[in-house]
């Protein structure tokens, strides 16, 4: 049976809250049919897929000259502007039209 209670974590806890809290402490974790525990066969292959995603995820660094204006207004959006020239930048490479014109 799954018990479900909202607690407001901006305010302490209750005497009643902080005794609900440590007697599950005590408690087994079980699992159950809808969630059986995971194989360590399974357990190998999220790691595999975790791997390959990190790898797709991965940034490199690059060296880019850009001219003045671009780097002024690139640097006028702030902190992060650097994330903010990626996304574009992979923006218009995915637009062919943007891609022929600037060839």
């Amino acid at each position: 049976m799954i018990i479900r209670k909202d607690i407001d974590l901006n305010t302490p806890l209750t005497a009643a809250q902080a005794e609900m809290l440590e007697a599950l402490a005590d408690r087994p974790v079980t699992p159950d049919e809808d969630c059986p525990e995971l194989t360590p066969a399974q357990i190998a292959q999220f790691k595999q897929i975790a791997a390959v995603n990190r790898e797709d995820r991965c940034k490199q660094t690059v060296t880019l000259r850009l001219s003045p204006q671009a780097l002024r207004k690139a640097k006028s959006l702030g902190k992060g502007y650097t994330s903010v020239l990626s996304r574009i930048l992979e923006s218009a490479l995915n637009n062919p039209e943007i891609v022929r014109h600037n060839l």
